[in-house]
Parts: C-alpha cells; structure tokens; sequence
C-alpha cells in the first residue's frame, strides 16, 4: 500500500503533487497506483524493441505528463530524458533506459508492497 511516508522516501515532491489534487491525499494516491501500474510501461518497451520511435516517443511522453503531474522525480527524470531524445530522435540506447525507468518503477512497487 502507498503513502505519503513511502513516496516521500522514495523522492517525489508529495507537497507539490498534493497541491495538485487539492489536498486531497485519498484521490493522489489512488492516482499513483494508477500511474505506477500504467499499462503504457509495457507498450514503450514493445515499442522500442521494434524499433517504432515515433510512438515511443508518443508513449514515452505520455507517461512523462503522468509521471511530472505525480511529482515522482526519480521515475519522472528517466522518462523526461527519454522523452526528449526520442523527440530529437537522438541516436541512443533507448532500452537502457528503458533499463533505468522500470528499475526505478520496480524500487517503489516493491517500497508499496
């Protein structure tokens, strides 16, 4: 289960992200459980794979938009540096970092359990 203990530890902005939500602590975790178990994670890995950047990058920025509203820094910076290779189409070893944002997912799923 998350709280605000957890995600503070893990190193999101819970004050900025709560600010967001009104306050309202019930309704932002009820969001980052949504945004960790997002089923985009999965797709931009699929999508990388084969090597299809353009939605990658559409994937990547999406989750980036969740992860940013979230305040969930260490998930968040990975997809951010991610998002904006992808937008540059910067040549890159795109599933290394990949690698480092399921890792970072991963290290507060299990800081949940």
């Amino acid at each position: 289960m998350v709280t605000i203990d957890i995600l503070k530890e893990f190193g999101a902005n819970t004050e900025e992200a709560l600010a967001r939500c009104l306050d309202n602590e019930e309704f932002y975790l009820k969001l980052v459980d949504m945004g960790v178990h997002d089923e985009k994670y999965d797709q931009l890995g699929e999508q990388l794979r084969a090597g299809d950047l353009d939605n990658a990058f559409e994937t990547c920025h999406a989750l980036k938009g969740v992860l940013a509203n979230l305040a969930l820094g260490p998930i968040g910076e990975v997809a951010d540096e991610m998002t904006e290779l992808l937008r540059s189409r910067t040549e890159a070893d795109y599933l290394s970092l990949y690698s480092r944002l399921i890792e970072e997912r991963q290290r507060l799923l299990s800081m949940m359990d």
